[in-house]
């Protein structure tokens, strides 16, 4: 819960310190007495968008601080200690959030510096802001649609309904696609199928053409490799003299003048360096000379490997890297004129999506009239205490002629303000007091009753008549 709320140099507040009591707090007052600046400064420290212009004229900058009490708010208390932000022992979160004319802002939490998404994150975990016009959502069809899921705890359900209908409707238009090109596009989509299977059945990729080309390139020229390397090793290391027999010996001639001489060891060092690498070079020599050789049956299939991947980048009029390129193109356009698959084929898989899609959804047709069941009559216990004696909540489920992305039903809340009043849809029928009143039924509703929660967050209201309130 909210402890205390301290104001320094903000809108028109040049200096207010408010501390809360536990239970149920009520600000009120007249239009512009301030009531929504207390908010937007509550909303500002839990790291809503800074803006100078918050910043009391005259004033340099704007403070603002809160403290909170986090005994009860479990998750809070474990954001703080994942970000290593907690207050020792205590059950105290202090946060605090300055602003000054160059827009500069600065966050802290318990006195530690903390960011603006930090200050949102744990914002999350503290308060819970009801703006005066967001009953306004609940006109909207979608919107009651979403707020039925979430308390029926169906939003997964409602998600894989609208991925299965998804997976349907890209069924039926496959289908629907090749219907209407089986008159007129025949030629053509056997004509494209039978370069994607050509293209598929070649395998061209650029890390195998790459070692294709060069392996190609080794065994088109085995025998003129052959013929360079022993010429190499044999001056290297197989004449009389060899290259690595003379180094040697000129080493140990400048070893024996480096004694007399030091300035010589460079050079005789460098020498040294230089019969040892013509050693090593010696070897690896030996070693490509035992493991190449002429391959005229592998250097068949090469010739044969490239000569089909240049024909076919010949035939399609592309480079043999624009392959892959090439295959993709076809296969979207083979996708857009109904595919190669037969008619019966993609019939059978629009009939399976079908049926997939309708199982699911009337299994989310079954969690929404319960839900709607329960969260009418919660709705309408909640109106009792609202100054709504007698008015009622009808979640009301319309069926559709068939499946649609959000289900096999729409949703209309209906709501009468008074005994004997029929229940119509909220957007036509409840003023908007009532609306209110009707948000805020619901927005308990939806977090669980306060008595029955006793770790739940500080939750801010404005109601349309202009009253803050916090419980």
């Amino acid at each position: 819960m909210l402890r205390a709320l301290a104001l320094r140099d903000f809108v028109i507040v040049e200096s207010l310190d408010l501390e809360l009591a536990t239970g149920f707090t009520a600000l009120t007052g007249e239009t512009g007495a301030g009531k929504s600046i207390l908010v937007d400064a509550l909303g500002l420290v839990l790291g809503s968008r800074a803006d100078p212009g918050v910043i009391r004229p005259g004033a340099d900058r704007a403070d603002l601080t809160a403290e909170f009490d986090v005994s009860g708010l479990e998750p809070a208390r474990r954001w703080l200690a994942a970000n290593d932000l907690e207050e020792g022992e205590g059950d105290a979160c202090l946060v605090r959030r300055t602003i000054d004319r160059a827009g500069r802002s600065r966050g802290f939490v318990n006195g530690r510096p903390a960011t603006a998404s930090q200050l949102r994150e744990l914002g999350e975990c503290l308060v819970d802001i009801h703006g005066q016009h967001e009953h306004q959502w609940l006109a909207q069809r979608d919107y009651q649609r979403r707020l039925l899921d979430a308390f029926g705890a169906s939003e997964a359900d409602a998600e894989a309904v609208a991925q299965l209908h998804g997976d349907w409707r890209r069924a039926v238009q496959a289908r629907e696609a090749r219907e209407r090109a089986e008159a007129s596009s025949v030629r053509e989509r056997e004509f494209l199928g039978g370069e994607v299977r050509d293209l598929e059945a070649l395998g061209f990729t650029h890390e195998s053409w790459a070692g294709e080309t060069a392996e190609h390139r080794r065994l088109a020229h085995a025998q003129e490799l052959i013929l360079h390397c022993r010429s190499a090793l044999e001056a290297v290391d197989e004449a009389e003299p060899s290259a690595t027999a003379l180094l040697a010996a000129a080493s140990a001639r400048l070893a024996q003048a480096a004694e007399v001489d030091p300035g010589l060891a460079q050079a005789q060092r460098d020498l040294e360096g230089a019969a040892a690498h013509a050693a090593e070079a010696a070897h690896q020599l030996r070693r490509y000379l035992q493991d190449v050789e002429p391959d005229p049956a592998r250097l068949d299939v090469l010739d044969r490997r490239l000569r089909a991947v240049h024909d076919a980048a010949r035939r399609l009029r592309v480079e043999p890297a624009g392959l892959p390129e090439a295959l993709a193109e076809r296969r979207v356009r083979l996708e857009e004129i109904g595919g190669d698959q037969s008619i019966e084929v993609l019939r059978e898989r629009e009939a399976a999506a079908g049926a997939a899609c309708t199982k699911a959804a009337r299994a989310l047709s079954a969690k929404r009239r319960e839900a709607a069941r329960r969260l009418g009559e919660g709705g309408t216990g909640r109106l009792q205490g609202l100054a709504m004696e007698g008015g009622r909540l009808d979640v009301h489920l319309e069926p559709l002629a068939e499946p649609a992305a959000c289900g096999l039903e729409t949703v209309e809340f209906r709501v009468a303000a008074h005994t004997g009043q029929p229940a119509g849809p909220v957007g036509k029928v409840a003023s908007g007091g009532e609306l209110s009143r009707l948000a805020l039924a619901l927005q308990v509703l939806m977090g669980g009753a306060p008595e029955s929660r006793p770790s739940c967050s500080t939750r801010w209201m404005r109601g349309s008549a202009g009253g803050s309130r916090r419980s």
